[in-house]
């Protein structure tokens, strides 16, 4: 067996135990959090933990919970249940954004599911309740995707660890989020103004992607195992390129990937308006007309099937799906680079799972 066969064997079987650990342990919180909630506040208090519970436990990868275990790991990190704890509490805020992303991006699915707001807009309307559906669902929606987002720091300042680890950590969380804030909102300023460069594109890949999926669950568990701050430093670099290389895989699945895969409709990002590393790139290489009807579809509500067909083909033939890829392929490079020569202290088996992550990001399907 080839030393690459085993490091993948190995990233695989991480994986698979690394998620099974925090779905136990997001299934154990809910579990509590819907029985405390029903006993001190009442039914309609229970309907937004439910519908927060639903997103949380929703399929996913798990991806930012690994990443803070493996981190915690990789520097030292011995507690299960500081691990554990600390991967739940990731993942909670995580459902949070996603729920408040949904509502932004007036989306109807995820994960293969109707979204938070939705299923409670049925709510409303199967329970006949007065006033309007959907300004129930979006405001109960915001309600239970705040208790998460709290109980999530809740749980970070009741981790075993030294007092001034706790506080560093969750001071750290809570900067990169608001750091991922004015991501989102120049994401949604880039959707309405004139135009917007490729540039606004990767200040959104930094600010909303990379500080947020990678360098805050790495950050956040080498805190909490006591690693130094060189070694942060050194997370810095991966998380940047590691990022972008998740976006840019993430844009174009948004358009090229399948509904039944991805677990969302692939005309949203199109009808939104989203401008990417891909349509920015399209728009400055097509030929003018075909740029122009890009230009008109981004942000189309009615967006067809056919009109879609066509967008798809501007982007491909005027060569922005090429370069996205190259890009993605280029930032493997970089992350790679990043964990050359790291510090004799760093875990191997978990050092050979970030560079076996980022090696596998560009081929994801979902």
């Amino acid at each position: 067996m080839s030393a690459k066969t085993t490091q993948n064997d190995k990233f695989v079987s991480s994986l698979k135990d690394y998620k099974q650990i925090i779905d136990l342990e997001i299934d154990k919180y809910c579990e509590q959090a819907l029985t405390d909630t029903h006993e001190q506040f009442g039914e309609y208090s229970q309907e937004a933990v439910k519908v927060f519970c639903e997103i949380l436990k929703r399929g996913g990868k798990r991806m930012r919970g690994i990443l803070a275990i493996n981190s915690y790991r990789m520097f030292g990190g011995k507690n299960p249940k500081v691990e554990a704890k600390a991967a739940l509490a990731i993942e909670m805020l995580h459902a949070y954004i996603l729920m408040a992303d949904d509502i932004q991006d007036r989306s109807d699915t995820r994960r293969n599911g109707p979204t938070a707001h939705v299923m409670l807009a049925d709510y409303h309307k199967e329970n006949h309740l007065r006033d309007d559906s959907d300004h129930f669902g979006t405001s109960i929606a915001i309600n239970g995707f705040l208790f998460g987002a709290h109980s999530a720091l809740n749980i970070l300042a009741d981790l075993d660890v030294l007092p001034k680890l706790r506080l560093e950590a969750i001071k750290n969380v809570n900067n990169f989020f608001i750091s991922t804030a004015h991501g989102q909102t120049v994401d949604i300023f880039n959707e309405v103004i004139e135009e917007a460069s490729e540039q606004d594109v990767d200040k959104v890949m930094t600010w909303k992607t990379a500080y947020y999926s990678f360098m805050n669950p790495l950050q956040l568990g080498a805190i909490l195992a006591g690693a130094k701050r060189n070694d942060l430093e050194k997370l810095e670099d991966y998380s940047l390129s590691a990022g972008r290389v998740f976006q840019i895989t993430d844009d174009i699945l948004g358009v090229f990937g399948k509904d039944e895969v991805t677990g969302k409709s692939s005309l949203d990002d199109i009808k939104e308006g989203k401008r990417t590393l891909l349509t920015v790139k399209a728009i400055e290489l097509a030929p003018k007309a075909d740029a122009y009807y890009l230009e008109q579809m981004l942000g189309n509500k009615k967006l067809t099937a056919n009109q879609f067909k066509r967008c798809k083909e501007i982007i491909e033939s005027s060569g922005a799906l090429a370069y996205a890829q190259r890009q993605a392929k280029n930032s493997v490079v970089d992350a790679l680079n990043s964990l050359d020569k790291p510090n004799k202290s760093w875990g191997k088996l978990e050092l050979d799972f970030l560079e076996s992550l980022v090696k596998t990001l560009p081929s994801r399907v979902s």
